[in-house]
C-alpha cells in the first residue's frame, strides 16, 4: 500500500464533468468526483459543488499511465536527468506513477541503505508518485530482504553488460539464487534478456563505429535465447519473471511459450520498437541508440502483433537519457545507449495511422496490467476508492513533438518532428492538477512513494 508517512494530503474536491471514462473493459459517459485525493463517485450527471470542476467533454479520462521502467538517475547523476525534469516529462505524457530503474544512480540501489537514499530524493523533487526496483548483482541476493522491506517493486537483473562497472550482470548462478530468493519474498525479478556470449563475441566482429555494425552485434537471437533461459530458471524457482523491452516478436513468442508452460511471466515493450525500425536508425543517429536496438521493419510488424493479440502485457519507456556529449555523432560504438522518451508513451499508441489500438487496450498496458502486476493498491483504473490518477486525452488533436514541447532536462529524442494523433491535455495526480495544456502546474504537493501490497 502507498506509504503516506513523509507527505500530508491536500485536500482537492474536483469534479470532472462529461468525459468519456475509459476501463480495460470498455468504455462510457460519466462524470468523476474526487475528494481528499480518492474517487468518491462515478456517474453521469453528478451534483455540482465541488472546489474545482474540469470539462471534460470530448476528452477520454483514462487513468494515469504508470511507467514501470525509467532511468531518472537521481541521485549522483542529476546531470544526466533527475526526478525533477523527468517526472515532469512523465507528467506531460500523462503520467502520475513511475518504477525507477536501480542502475545510473550513485549509489546504485542494491542493499536497504541505498533504496533509502534514492526515496529520500525522489521526496524532495518529484511531482509524481513513484516506487523503486532494487538491483540483483553478484553480491546482492543476501541484500534483497532489507530491500524487500523498504518497499521495492522487485529486482532488477542484467543477462549482459549494463554498461557500467558499479552494476555488474548477474551470472546464472546469481539470477537463479536471486530468483529463489525473490519468489520467497513474493517479488518479481526484472530481466535485461540479452546473452551476454552472443553480445561479446559479435562486439568483437563488428566493431566498427557504423549503425549497421551496430545491429549486427545485437541480433535477435541473442534476445531470444536469454529470454528461453530466464523462463527456464523462473519455472525452476517458482519466480515471477518480468522480461523487460522486450523488442521482437520472436522474444515475446519465446517467452509466451514458457507462460504456457506454466512460468509466471510478464513481458513489457517498449514504444520505440513500435515506432522506430532498424532502417530508422541510420537516419537518427546515435539519437536511437539503444539496447535491444531497434529491429527490421518485418520484426517490428510481429510485435505490433503480438500487442494487439494480447501477448504483450505492458508498455514502458525505458527512458534512458544521458547528458548529450555520451552521444558522439556517428559512432555508434563509444555512444551511450539509451532512449530518452517518457513523455511519449501514450502518443505512440494513439498514433492511429499506424495501427488502431483501442482505447481499452492501451489502458490495460499502461495502467491496469502495471498496477495488477506489482501489487500495487488503488491505482491503475478510474475505480471509486481508487487515487484520484487522471490523464485527460483529446484522442483526434493531432500535434508535432518539437524540443521546446519536452520537460526533461536534455531536449534530445528521436520523436522529435513527429507527428501524433492524441493529445495529453490535463494530468491529475490525486486530485491535483499537475500538467495543464503544456505547462508543469504542480503545486500543492509532492510525489509520495508507493510500495507493493501484499
Amino acid at each position: 500500500m502507498a506509504d503516506v508517512s513523509a507527505v500530508a494530503s491536500a485536500k482537492a474536491d474536483v469534479l470532472v464533468r462529461g468525459g468519456t471514462v475509459v476501463d480495460p473493459r470498455g468504455c462510457y459517459e460519466a462524470d468523476v468526483a474526487i475528494d481528499d485525493g480518492r474517487i468518491a463517485e462515478i456517474a453521469p450527471d453528478l451534483a455540482a459543488g465541488r472546489r474545482d470542476e474540469i470539462d471534460a467533454r470530448g476528452l477520454l479520462v483514462l487513468p494515469g499511465v504508470i511507467d514501470v521502467h525509467v532511468h531518472f538517475n537521481e541521485p549522483g547523476r542529476t546531470a544526466w536527468e533527475g526526478a525533477a525534469s523527468g517526472s515532469a516529462a512523465l507528467a506531460a505524457g500523462g503520467g502520475t506513477l513511475f518504477f525507477d530503474m536501480p542502475l545510473n544512480s550513485t549509489p546504485c540501489t542494491v542493499n536497504g541503505d541505498a533504496v533509502d537514499r534514492k526515496r529520500a530524493a525522489l521526496e524532495a523533487s518529484s511531482i509524481t508518485d513513484f516506487g523503486l526496483w532494487g538491483g540483483l548483482v553478484p553480491g546482492s541476493v543476501g541484500e534483497m530482504a532489507e530491500m524487500a522491506a523498504r518497499g521495492v517493486v522487485g529486482f532488477k537483473a542484467f543477462m549482459c553488460d549494463s554498461g557500467l562497472p558499479e552494476y555488474p550482470r548477474a551470472d546464472e548462478a546469481t539470477l537463479e539464487n536471486g530468483m529463489r530468493e525473490a519468489a520467497a519474498l513474493g517479488l518479481p525479478v526484472a530481466v535485461h534478456a540479452e546473452s551476454d556470449a552472443i553480445v561479446r563475441r559479435l562486439a568483437q566482429e563488428c566493431s566498427g563505429p557504423t549503425a549497421r555494425e551496430f545491429l549486427a552485434s545485437r541480433p535477435v537471437r541473442a534476445e531470444t535465447e536469454a529470454i528461453d533461459l530466464a523462463v527456464r530458471l523462473a519455472g525452476r524457482t517458482g519466480a515471477k519473471l518480468h522480461i523487460v523491452h522486450v523488442s521482437s516478436g520472436a522474444g515475446v513468442a519465446v517467452a509466451a511459450e514458457g507462460r504456457a508452460r506454466g512460468a509466471d511471466v510478464s513481458i513489457e515493450t517498449c514504444p520505440h520498437y513500435l515506432f522506430f525500425t532498424g532502417e530508422d536508425l541510420e537516419r537518427l543517429g546515435v539519437v536511437a541508440k539503444c539496447a535491444p536496438p531497434l529491429r527490421p521493419a518485418e520484426d517490428q510488424g510481429q510485435l505490433w502483433s503480438a500487442l494487439l493479440d494480447g501477448a504483450v502485457d505492458m508498455v514502458a519507456s525505458d527512458h534512458s537519457p544521458s547528458e548529450p556529449s555520451l552521444k558522439i555523432e556517428g559512432d555508434f560504438r563509444r555512444s551511450w545507449g539509451g532512449i530518452a522518451g517518457v513523455q511519449s508513451t501514450l502518443a505512440v499508441l494513439f498514433d492511429r495511422d499506424r495501427h488502431r489500438v483501442s482505447p481499452e487496450r492501451i489502458v490495460a498496458l499502461v495502467s491496469a496490467t502495471p498496477a495488477r502486476r506489482f501489487q500495487i493498491e488503488r491505482k491503475g483504473t478510474v475505480a471509486v476508492g481508487n487515487d484520484g490518477d487522471l490523464v485527460l486525452v483529446d484522442p483526434m488533436a493531432a500535434h508535432t513533438l518539437d524540443a521546446g514541447r519536452l520537460h526533461q532536462r536534455h531536449k534530445m529524442s528521436p520523436y522529435i518532428g513527429s507527428e501524433f494523433r492524441g493529445t495529453v491535455r490535463r494530468t491529475i495526480r490525486r486530485g491535483e492538477t499537475i500538467f495543464l495544456d503544456g505547462r508543469i502546474v504542480a503545486a500543492a504537493t509532492r510525489g509520495r512513494y508507493v510500495r507493493p501490497h501484499h
